[in-house]
């Protein structure tokens, strides 16, 4: 499950140092995926997050953290992803260290990969150059 998006390019997060030094004062954009071992991951959030990259704009840096499994990285990455509660799966774009679009648990259940690819390839389309 973890591997289904780091082989895609994807890099792991796996300590709370690491999200830091990828969301912290960062310049440009950075698509960040919070992973889960639910269904809704499996059959909506990685293969959207995955197929809205088959887009002219995208990402300067794609990022993961699992949660359950690496509790203290997810717990850091949610701290950046504030005011909105945790939750997982969930899918942000940053631009310039800020939150500008974010898709929550009930933004992808539910919703077609295909759905969750063209919502991120819209904010690619606005944040990414």
């Amino acid at each position: 499950m973890a591997q289904d998006l780091t082989e895609f390019g994807f890099d792991a997060l796996n300590t709370p140092a690491a999200v830091d030094a990828v969301l912290e004062n960062q310049e440009g954009t950075t698509l960040l995926v919070v992973n889960s071992v639910c269904g809704c991951a499996a059959a909506n959030a990685r293969p959207g997050a995955k197929m809205s990259l088959q887009s002219e704009k995208r990402p300067d840096r794609l990022v993961t953290v699992f949660a359950g499994v690496d509790r203290e990285a997810t717990e850091r990455a949610r701290q950046y992803l504030a005011p909105y509660p945790p939750s997982s799966p969930s899918i942000a774009l940053f631009k310039d260290g800020k939150l500008v679009h974010f898709l929550e648990r009930r933004h992808i259940e539910g919703r077609s990969a295909d759905m969750i690819a063209a919502n991120l390839q819209s904010a690619y389309n606005t944040f990414c150059q």
